[in-house]
């Protein structure tokens, strides 16, 4: 394999890896939103949380899916990993030669 072409599969692989990244602190910012407005309920007024309900300001996120799709992305982001890692070396015995 030539040099050029693992460089570039490999700045392509860092870019997928940043954009699983992000999609899982997405995730992660969704759950913590959730247990925000899980203790918010506590206190709150039924009225309240009717009306924000109503507004969709409380009660928006499936934690359960969220948790799905966080372990999903993590699973997806340690494969990539590997993949980079085999490509980093591969890149390094390419550019020795």
């Amino acid at each position: 394999m030539r040099g050029v072409d693992l460089a570039i599969y490999a700045d392509a692989l860092a870019g997928e890896a940043a954009a699983l990244a992000a999609r899982a602190e997405r995730g992660r910012s969704r759950l913590r939103q959730a247990a925000i407005e899980r203790r918010a309920r506590a206190v709150l007024s039924g009225a309240a949380v009717e009306r924000l309900e109503a507004l969709g300001l409380l009660g928006g996120t499936d934690e359960r899916a969220t948790r799905a799709e966080l372990r999903e992305v993590e699973a997806s982001l340690e494969a990539l990993g590997e993949l980079q890692a085999w490509v980093e070396a591969e890149l390094e015995r390419a550019t020795a030669a």
